[in-house]
């Protein structure tokens, strides 16, 4: 009966320990793809310090490290990448909003 437990439980740690690598990749590549612009216009740190800061936040793992990992990429996008979008929709002419909406 423990083996079913500790199995259930090691079957969650792993599906959790993917969705936070996936949350960090995914912030990763948004700020990467992002123009540099965005980020002075909206008064965010600059590009080249988010695509480092994530960066490391992909490649780190560990308790503590990897917490603040995670924090990061979480910060990231709930802050800065929502304003990074709405700064980028006002650039152009409304018409012509490019692939990402």
């Amino acid at each position: 009966m423990s083996s079913l437990i500790l199995g259930t439980t090691h079957g969650f740690f792993a599906i959790v320990l993917l969705a936070l690598v996936v949350l960090k990749v995914f912030a990763w590549i948004d700020a990467l793809i992002r123009p540099a612009q965005l980020y002075v216009a909206t008064g965010k740190q600059t590009k080249v310090f988010w695509a480092v800061l994530l960066t490391v936040a992909v490649l780190v793992n560990g308790f503590f490290l990897g917490l603040a990992a995670i924090v990061a990429a979480i910060v990231y996008l709930v802050d800065v990448r929502p304003a990074l979008r709405e700064a980028g929709r006002g650039r152009g002419s409304g018409s012509q909003r490019g692939w990402r909406t």
